[in-house]
């Protein structure tokens, strides 16, 4: 075959590392952020942090409002991702001229506006040093009752039994194996009796929270109803009921279980009563995990009849070109020094513009979610309209991923409370008048009918779908259902009650 030359004309994309820088920043929750420009500035001495009295980012806000009432926000100009990667190879090599000045005023040292990693922790002795972990309890269920075991006269066997059995409670408060196994467990040379482990037993089921060491359900509820004054009304049949009649109560059989119990429909209304004031799970009123913090991102509030949107200052870092070493930077030098001093000069330059395109995102998107979404803000969740990624990429004119490295992890602080971005998109319904409906507020529908209805009748799945067909949102039943889960709400047959 004779050979041949063949011309071929293809277009490739090809992601920059300051597009990636810029890609990765966007996709950072605010924490995370934070530890990245810590390492930043711990990595390049270029970069410091901006004072507070700095004004080295535009406001956020404005306080006019166009006639539509539109949410009233001034953005800068955005730094377009496109526009980041198109960067020219003369902004990189030179034009030192209008980047660096030939000296630059230097008043502050390196220790008054930048801390390495050591220096910026305070000391053990300072008042604010790991405030979480010295007020925070961290206590454990097992340390809970071994604090008490030591307040209580036992002797050495009795100790080590307690502690065997200690170890045994699960977080719940129940004891997870068997008094036997517990025997078992202990050394042969104590001769321990199975009286003896029992006794022990019921001491510790002496201790706080009630109902802690119970073998099953009803021991726990029984324990804590022994603890009742002797006078509460229904009472001795509220014990009897956890004792003998706990599987009809669960599976809400109130015909059944008034026929046993011989008791009239209002007093077994009562002691259902006073057996749902008791707690299932004792062992969860011990707090056992560390608290968990969310630093919204965004702040709505309303002003009159504008709702506001700006950037939560107190999470979005200042960091500036630290003035002192760019100083040093000098044009037309090709020294290992001063070739080391322009490339962290340049990587300074593009981490602030990124950090910069990262906010202005961020606000483009929060503007366009407030937008679309003045109904929940003003209404609750059943005003809540359908929103999909594609809806608002489309408004701001970006890429969908785009969108939604945004909407990952950044919180939006309004009246109603804390939300994740994430929490304002959702799917949609048809109604028979061929509008759509979102899925946050049928969930909003369903609880309030839930909350709102006859507890000796409680509604069906497929009586809620009725009645929701009846204000023109057409949702199947299998629909209905999966939206209760997701709510938590049990189903029509265990919702039944007698008041």
């Amino acid at each position: 075959m004779k050979p041949s030359l063949v011309l071929k004309m293809g277009q490739q994309l090809t992601m920059t590392p300051q597009l990636q820088q810029a890609i990765r920043l966007l996709q950072l929750s605010s924490l995370d952020l934070q530890q990245e420009v810590q390492e930043a500035l711990e990595a390049n001495p270029m970069l410091e942090m901006a004072d507070d009295g700095d004004d080295d980012y535009p406001p956020n806000q404005a306080n006019g409002a166009d006639k539509d009432d539109a949410p009233a926000v001034t953005l800068p100009e955005p730094v377009a991702m496109d526009a980041i990667e198109q960067h020219s190879q003369a902004e990189e090599e030179g034009n030192w001229n209008e980047q660096i000045p030939s000296e630059l005023p230097v008043d502050t040292q390196w220790d008054d506006v930048y801390q390495t990693s050591a220096s910026s922790l305070p000391s053990q002795d300072d008042d604010e040093w790991d405030f979480t972990a010295r007020t925070g309890s961290g206590e454990t269920l097992q340390s809970h009752l071994e604090w008490q075991l030591n307040l209580i006269p036992l002797s050495e066997t009795d100790q080590l039994i307690a502690l065997s059995l200690i170890d045994a409670i699960n977080a719940d408060g129940y004891l997870d194996e068997s008094l036997e196994e517990i025997l078992a467990s202990l050394d042969p040379e104590l001769e321990v009796e199975l009286d003896e482990v029992e006794m022990v037993l019921h001491r510790i089921q002496q201790f706080e929270p009630v109902g802690v060491g119970a073998r099953n359900l009803s021991e726990c509820l029984s324990l804590q109803l022994r603890q009742l004054p002797k006078d509460t009304p229904m009472l001795e049949q509220a014990q009897k009921i956890v004792k003998d009649h706990l599987e009809l109560l669960g599976s809400r059989d109130f015909t059944q279980l008034m026929r046993r119990t011989r008791l009239k429909e209002d007093q077994l209304s009562r002691a259902i009563s006073l057996i749902q004031t008791l707690n299932p799970r004792p062992g969860s009123e011990i707090a056992s995990g560390e608290p968990e913090y969310v630093i919204p991102d965004v702040i709505v509030h309303r002003d009159n009849k504008r709702w506001i949107v700006e950037l939560n200052q107190e999470s979005v870092p200042k960091v500036r070109v630290n003035n002192h070493y760019a100083s040093m930077v000098r044009r037309a030098d090709s020294s290992q020094d001063n070739t080391y001093l322009r490339n962290h000069l340049q990587e300074a330059r593009w981490f602030i513009k990124s950090l910069q395109s990262r906010n202005e995102t961020l606000m483009k998107v929060a503007t366009q979610i407030v937008e679309h979404q003045r109904g929940f803000l003003e209404h609750g969740e059943e005003a809540m309209k359908p929103l999909v990624l594609h809806d608002i990429a489309e408004a701001v004119g970006m890429h969908e991923s785009t969108i939604s490295r945004v909407t990952t992890q950044k919180y939006m602080h309004t009246p109603r409370g804390i939300f994740e971005l994430k929490y304002f998109f959702s799917s949609h319904v048809g109604t028979s008048d061929g509008g759509e409906f979102s899925s946050t507020a049928i969930r909003a529908l369903i609880k309030k009918l839930v909350a709102a209805e006859n507890p000796k009748k409680p509604l069906s799945d497929s009586k809620i779908a009725g009645l929701l067909e009846e204000q023109g949102i057409d949702v199947a039943r299998r629909t209905i259902a999966k939206y209760r889960e997701s709510l938590s709400i049990a189903p029509s047959s265990e919702r039944k009650r007698l008041i």
